[in-house]
């Protein structure tokens, strides 16, 4: 396998003190466990892989300049770190992804610079990107052509993980696993140190799921401390100890979160019954009459999706978030509680385009297709938080943009932070206490006015008011 790179790429290979973004990404979704074998395709100097050998991952570098020693072999996962885009001849960008994913066993993960940060790329326009003051290329993508750009060339259904990167599966059981761990995640168990633990833990996930769980879905110890009860004997004892309301509400979230799985499925490509995880081919067994049924149930689902006016009525009976005229706003605390066909319009946007890795507010319209995730970082603190950045995907077109505010001086900012939560948030009382204040005091006379920093504080000043944390006080005379 021979691959001509330029010398000035080696350029492009920055130190780093931490992990890159790719690999943190991979990491939290489970991509890069011990179990499996990586290869870092292009690496660098090699500070992810440094990074991941100390967290036991068995992991080995390549890269033409760094480490051209190292033979390549296939691997369980291969990245492909911000490689793509500094390759200047297309032909051998499109060649090189195509070797990183021939030596991919189960996943290929593909990150690259995206075109939000051409303000940070300074250079002369060369081919299809720029060539750098230090004489080394960039090619920024889209976040959905890179989506779209590796599922042509692979030849696969892809996922996006994140804006700029990208997973390409090489089997449809490891892609709807991935899926499913995003849309019905596996519930905690809890911990079992002998046979009466054991036993709780089961009732719990009994309770948390709407059934029983297979011995071959527990823990290894939970299995081993129970192994000597017969399955009739085990089954009775949760039979008789579970909270029949509990398993109610776990059935009925579980069907729904099963439906959503199928739903977002479809969207991103559905495969066979066998292809699904074993626990939602489980409950699909327990809480549907056949696959078929649930197939069909959950693409009325996807075509509702389409419908504005039940959109529309599904937001307005929303217990959770904030509605406006033009869309609804959920804090990410609670997207988990909207109607099961938002949280199905949230996930089709976050598979198509990737949901960035900061965010706090999860923006839905209702005219028209797309999803915002605004971030805030100081959400929780700032009793009226400012924009950091917003990222949008236009479900209709997939175009997707980002915007930072971080060099604004007047940044936008929100009020009545209670109504972003569900009701039953610890926070909400709290903040309610402070919107009751500001309505009080008249300061949201003006609502015109006080969407940025500059309104806002111009109202402080003319009500005589001004905040102390979550409190609002009396502006101290000058």
């Amino acid at each position: 396998m021979q691959q001509t790179w330029n010398s000035e790429r080696r350029l492009t290979a920055i130190g780093r003190a931490a992990l890159s973004v790719p690999a943190r990404q991979a990491l939290a979704d489970r991509q890069l466990v011990p179990e499996r074998t990586i290869l870092d395709y292009g690496c660098g100097r090699g500070h992810d892989v440094r990074a991941l050998e100390r967290l036991d991952c068995r992991i080995t570098g390549w890269d033409p300049y760094y480490r051209p020693e190292t033979k390549l072999e296939p691997t369980d996962v291969v990245l492909l770190t911000y490689v793509l885009n500094v390759i200047e001849d297309p032909a051998e960008r499109r060649q090189t992804l195509m070797q990183a994913w021939e030596l991919a066993n189960t996943v290929l993960i593909v990150s690259a610079r995206l075109t939000w940060e051409k303000s940070k790329v300074r250079g002369q326009e060369f081919g299809d990107g720029l060539i750098t003051s230090r004489q080394t290329f960039q090619h920024l993508f889209g976040a959905s052509e890179l989506r779209d750009y590796v599922e042509e060339v692979t030849g696969t259904r892809c996922v996006s993980a994140s804006p700029g990167i990208v997973y390409a599966f090489k089997d449809e059981s490891a892609r709807l696993g991935y899926l499913a761990q995003r849309i019905v995640p596996d519930a905690e168990w809890l911990a079992s140190e002998d046979t009466t633990s054991a036993i709780a833990a089961v009732i719990d996930h009994a309770e948390h799921r709407g059934r029983q769980p297979r011995v071959e879905e527990m823990p290894r110890p939970v299995a081993e401390l129970l192994a000597h009860l017969k399955p009739n004997e085990l089954k009775r004892l949760v039979r008789d100890s579970a909270n029949p309301e509990k398993v109610s509400e776990g059935a009925k979230r579980t069907t729904l979160n099963t439906l959503l799985f199928l739903a977002v499925e479809l969207f991103n490509g559905r495969g066979p019954f066998s292809g699904l995880p074993f626990s939602v081919q489980l409950d699909v067994r327990t809480f549907f009459s056949s696959y078929k049924e649930a197939c069909q149930r959950s693409d009325r689902l996807l075509l509702k999706l389409r419908d504005d006016g039940y959109v529309r009525g599904a937001m307005n009976a929303s217990q959770v978030g904030k509605m406006t005229p033009t869309a609804l706003y959920v804090h990410r605390r609670a997207l988990d509680q909207m109607p099961t066909v938002l949280r199905l319009y949230e996930h089709c946007a976050s598979i198509a385009a990737g949901r960035p890795q900061e965010w706090t507010v999860a923006k839905l319209k209702h005219q028209g297709r797309a999803v915002s995730w605004l971030d805030y970082p100081d959400f929780d603190k700032d009793p009226h938080p400012r924009i950091q950045s917003s990222y949008i995907v236009d479900l209709q077109s997939l175009e997707t943009s980002h915007m930072s505010y971080a060099n604004s001086t007047n940044r936008p900012l929100l009020h009545r932070k209670h109504e972003f939560l569900a009701p039953d948030d610890p926070d909400v009382p709290r903040y309610r206490r402070l919107t009751e204040s500001e309505l009080k005091a008249g300061l949201y006379a003006n609502p015109h006015l006080i969407g940025t920093e500059k309104g806002w504080e111009a109202e402080l000043v003319r009500c005589g008011r001004e905040l102390r944390g979550h409190r609002l006080v009396r502006r101290a005379a000058d």
